[in-house]
């Protein structure tokens, strides 16, 4: 069983959509901790999906004058997380000792964050680069959950020479590859690879949406984080801000956003135009990492043989199991894609 990134439950996480949580209680899960997200009266707000009193799940009851009731007994909880009622108790009795487990949690650029740790003390949001800058457009997209470690995830969305075979003719051709130069940076916070290129990508995907790109950098900010941006002479014509939330040791949830400049066209089109490629190259991913999710229970363990290609394996494990890696110098080399 592969253990949950370090510095999980200190990282704010994505866990819903804004669109998704409506009038009803939703229920979601980090780390295998169960949560429940419901719009009360201070807005939007996180409990632990567990209601005090007879530890019945709070997620399938209902948002009453702005607080949430438990369907067993009826115990209301605001989104602090305090009881505010306890029904057939009299008016007089003292309830403050029977509030629910409150949750960190914010809304902001359409999305839902919360941070497992800190309550009250957590440190502020801060976003990646780019992710909601009012100068960019921007749109969400998520699947639902996935089988598999987010792991595998982050490095497959970080490895560029799957493209060729599970994307082919979509984002690469596998029968034209061109010569590249590959740049390993270490950051503090992850790493960095960068691809230099002389001409584009040969796949539909580029070739319609970026136009010349010349370069593409794809950083990972640990744990969970991927930011991926293509750019043209121009400048950025992409930016792709990816999060795999572990829900439990074997599944996790996938969410997407998808930046691009101002002007080019409306954002409706761009979404529409980005989106009729991105939910196939979605749907192959998940199938493909399902597969090698599940050939890796067949056998026990994961065992893996990195080969000259696999430049981000060592360094990813080791952000993602330890949260730090040891420090190196940036590694260039030719490679073929």
């Amino acid at each position: 069983m592969t253990p949950f990134p370090a510095g999980l439950s200190t990282t704010w996480v994505p866990v819903a959509l804004s669109r998704e949580l409506k009038s009803k209680p939703l229920a979601r899960r980090v780390a295998d901790v169960p949560l429940v997200l419901f719009r009360g009266a201070e807005g939007v707000s996180v409990l632990k999906d567990r209601c005090p009193h007879r530890n019945y799940p709070l997620s399938g009851g209902k948002v009453y004058n702005g607080t949430l009731r438990c369907p067993y007994h009826g115990w209301r909880f605001d989104g602090a997380g305090r009881c505010v009622d306890v029904p057939g108790a009299d008016k007089g009795c003292d309830i403050s000792r029977l509030g629910a487990e409150r949750i960190a949690a914010v809304e902001r650029f359409g999305a839902i964050f919360v941070r497992l740790e800190g309550g009250d003390q957590a440190p502020p949001f801060e976003p990646p680069p780019l992710l909601g800058d009012p100068a960019y457009d921007h749109f969400w997209y998520t699947r639902g959950v996935w089988r598999g470690r987010a792991i595998d995830a982050l490095e497959n969305i970080l490895d560029p020479f799957h493209t060729n075979f599970i994307h082919d003719g979509l984002i690469r051709d596998s029968r034209h590859r061109q010569l590249v130069k590959q740049t390993l940076a270490y950051r503090d916070d992850g790493l960095e690879v960068t691809y230099e290129q002389q001409s584009p990508d040969r796949g539909w995907m580029p070739r319609l949406l970026e136009g010349e790109r010349k370069r593409s950098v794809g950083r990972y900010l640990a744990p969970i984080t991927f930011q991926g941006r293509w750019e043209s002479t121009k400048g950025l014509t992409l930016c792709a801000t990816a999060y795999f939330v572990p829900e439990s040791h074997d599944t996790y949830r996938p969410f997407g956003c998808w930046t691009t400049r101002k002007g080019l066209a409306p954002n409706w089109l761009k979404r529409a135009a980005i989106m009729a490629f991105v939910r196939t190259v979605a749907e192959q991913d998940r199938v493909s990492l399902e597969k090698q999710h599940a050939t890796i229970n067949d056998f026990g363990a994961p065992k893996f043989k990195s080969g000259p290609t696999d430049l981000v394996h060592a360094p990813l494990a080791e952000f993602y199991h330890h949260g730090v890696a040891d420090a190196r110098p940036s590694e260039s080399r030719s490679v073929w894609l």
